[in-house]
């Protein structure tokens, strides 16, 4: 069989590579081009990188406006690429914005289409879902209240698979060799300002703003290769060398953490499996909030925006929003989960429960079976 898999963001990638790995594992001869990073490149020298993430990751309104004429080239050139290639399905991995496009264009064309980790549109864009039943063949949704979700809006495509990230970080630790622990240095604080660079100029410089408050922690960036050194050298260049970065290891710097400051998004429930204690953050550009609050209510649909928060459907993690990312409110909040013995086992506590609203190991599993079967039908 051939397929035809775009990821275009750092979580897509990693969750792309796992479900290579399971497609290969079932059929070792299958064609594979992919839009992807380095970790679904690395699954398999055979397959074809057509596009780096580098080149992709954009997000807000503003940011996606100043960057049209990108967007709609890799959108045509992804389409006649497609059509070259002529797979048996084409699996679209996150990336809404992007990849719905593509399946609205492989369904005229008679192309299998499954989307593997379903858009938000229980949180906004609901009106998503009239051209999401046109254009999927299977949508295979990740988190446990999207299936109360797909089945009251009628959408008979929908396969819940469970979350990926399970199998990710279960993964990471049976591979990971045993660390010796300095019992003398300090703990660490660990920065996570997100994998793009519209997210790391809005919370990074508060995050770094923190360090400055605490010698008695190191504090350590979950920098990306892809975005750039030069992105975070000119935030922490001012550091009196505090602060280092340790890229393309987030899992490792996790595993020996003892707090963390997030950015909203994957690496919330990345921190929660690694039973870290953590304070999520998200500060967008004041144009696209306005925007996005008027498209979404936001304040008035969403109780939360953590997934961790989400998935437990009640607060377990603190969230620091817009004028609430600053060095003053971050350092309250990071002080009840690093001095605060009783409020750390709570948060941990509450980890637990939300690792079992997850659900059972094997999401990537059950999606090859949902592709490989697709593919089987045309």
């Amino acid at each position: 069989m051939k397929y035809y898999i775009i990821a275009g963001e750092a979580s897509g990638d990693l969750h792309g590579s796992n479900l290579m790995r399971a497609l290969l594992k079932r059929e070792p001869e299958a064609e594979i081009r992919f839009w992807g990073g380095d970790r679904m490149a690395a699954v398999c020298s055979q397959a074809v990188q057509v596009k780096h993430i580098r080149d992709l990751a954009i997000m807000g309104f503003v940011e996606v406006l100043m960057n049209a004429k990108t967007v709609l080239q890799n959108l045509e050139f992804c389409k006649q690429d497609i059509l070259d290639f002529q797979p048996d399905v084409v699996v679209m991995v996150d990336y809404p914005g992007f990849n719905l496009k593509i399946a609205k264009f492989a369904h005229s064309q008679g192309i299998k289409t499954v989307f593997y980790i379903s858009p938000q549109i229980w949180a906004w864009k609901s009106g998503r879902i009239k051209s999401m039943r046109r254009d999927l063949d299977k949508l295979c949704y990740i988190l446990p209240s999207e299936r109360e979700y797909f089945a009251k809006v009628d959408f008979p495509a929908g396969v819940y698979v469970g979350h990926p990230l399970l199998d990710e970080v279960e993964y990471y630790k049976q591979q990971a060799a045993e660390q010796s622990v300095d019992m003398d240095s300090k703990p660490i604080i660990a920065l996570l300002p997100g994998s793009r660079k519209q997210e790391i100029k809005q919370v990074l410089p508060a995050m770094l703003s923190v360090a400055r408050m605490h010698p008695e922690y190191q504090f350590v960036v979950s920098g990306m290769s892809l975005v750039g050194h030069s992105v975070y050298d000119k935030y922490i260049k001012d550091i009196d060398g505090s602060v280092r970065i340790e890229y393309d290891d987030t899992y490792g710097l996790l595993s020996k953490s003892y707090a963390a400051l997030v950015c909203s998004g994957t690496a919330t429930l990345e921190a929660a499996l690694f039973r870290v204690p953590q304070v999520v953050l998200y500060k967008g550009n004041w144009i696209t909030m306005v925007i996005g609050a008027f498209f979404v209510k936001l304040i008035s649909r969403l109780k939360y925006i953590s997934l961790v928060n989400i998935t437990a459907d009640r607060k377990i993690v603190s969230e620091l929003l817009q004028m609430d990312v600053n060095g003053s409110t971050i350092d309250s909040e990071l002080c009840k989960i690093t001095k605060n013995p009783e409020l750390r086992q709570a948060m941990l506590q509450g980890y637990e429960e939300m690792i079992t609203k997850l659900g059972n190991k094997g999401a990537s599993d059950r999606t090859a079976e949902v592709i490989i079967k697709e593919a089987g039908k045309k």
